[in-house]
């Protein structure tokens, strides 16, 4: 349910308000906006008529209940576009921002030349795996603590806020030391548990679509997230598994302008794990700007071919300038800008 407030409604109405959700067992989400308070509260569906009682309460407009099975992601819950900061860069904003590096810290030097390579051609974020789900347990799994390391010096060198990914719950903290954001991964969007964990820390949170994941798993995914008070979350198509067998998955284009309808959350694209294949992330990432994405994440590698992990699919340097170059053409071309 949706609490409404009057947009001349004093701070202790608001405040008696929260009180009340609690002590009717509700968890109360408030959203101050220029104009008026909304207050969403959260809790067990079977009793939300109970809330009705607060329309009578000094302050309120109205009680009115959220339809859709996600709460908090909500276009009901929040009208207005979220900005999320990370650093320097937001997401939902007018800006296209893009992230890139490359999918495994391989080496100090590797990650290094890696970082100022992207900052030159106007990456806002560096991205880099520490910990690296793998299909196969023989395949590189990542540095560790080390990665962390490693990015954050990268971060300090470049001023570029850094992404990475955690993989369990028991990892959320040692992630966040190192970090500017936590990606979770499209192998653990419905790790209830870890989603539980990043909803209680302060730091921004990337999630991932699930190769199998409907548009409304992603979206009651993210309200773990939210739910736990974790207001910053970015949502990623990165593709998904269907019968085709020559791209890595299938990028969901249609998924960026659905979930801008659907939630106030931004939207960021992945056309390099959706490919799967380097020569395609161009027209891909092209597709996903014109869509009204509000982001990109692209893998970067100094020598693709001796990658650890993921070299297929990464560009080199010089191929990352061009499609910079490109974006920015088709951001202006929609309103935007890189």
């Amino acid at each position: 349910m949706i609490i409404v407030m009057l947009p001349e409604a004093k701070k202790e109405e608001i405040d008696e308000v929260i009180r009340r959700v609690k002590e009717l067992g509700y968890s109360p989400h408030p959203i101050f906006g220029k104009e008026r308070t909304v207050i969403a509260a959260v809790g067990d569906e079977r009793g939300k008529y109970r809330l009705q009682i607060l329309e009578a309460l000094p302050g309120v407009d109205k009680v009115i209940p959220i339809l859709s099975p996600y709460k908090l992601s909500s276009r009901e819950f929040k009208k207005e576009d979220s900005i999320v900061k990370v650093g320097e860069a937001e997401f939902g904003g007018k800006e296209v921002v893009i992230i890139a590096g490359p999918c495994s810290v391989e080496s100090r030097s590797q990650i290094l030349e890696v970082a100022h390579a992207v900052k030159e051609a106007g990456a806002k974020m560096l991205r880099g795996g520490a910990f690296k789900p793998r299909t196969s347990p023989y395949s590189f799994q990542g540095l560790g603590k080390e990665g962390l390391e490693l990015l954050k010096e990268a971060s300090e060198e470049t001023g570029l806020p850094v992404v990475t990914e955690a993989l369990a719950p028991h990892d959320v903290k040692l992630v966040a030391r190192y970090a500017d954001m936590v990606q979770i991964g499209a192998r653990n969007m419905q790790n209830y548990g870890l989603l539980q964990e990043v909803g209680k820390i302060k730091k921004p949170v990337l999630l991932k679509r699930g190769m199998m994941a409907s548009l409304t798993e992603l979206l009651m995914s993210a309200e773990y997230i939210l739910a736990n008070g974790n207001k910053n979350v970015v949502l990623c198509e990165r593709g998904i598994r269907t019968f085709e067998t020559l791209t890595r998955n299938t990028f969901d284009v249609s998924a960026i302008p659905v979930l801008k309808e659907l939630s106030h959350l931004p939207v960021i694209g992945d056309p390099s794990h959706a490919t799967g294949e380097s020569k395609w992330v161009l027209p891909i990432a092209r597709a996903a700007v014109a869509a009204g994405a509000d982001g990109l994440m692209i893998e970067v590698h100094p020598d693709p071919p001796h990658a650890l992990s993921d070299g297929k699919q990464s560009l080199r340097p010089e191929e990352f300038f061009k499609l910079v170059k490109e974006i920015r053409e088709v951001a202006r071309a929609v309103g935007r800008e890189v």
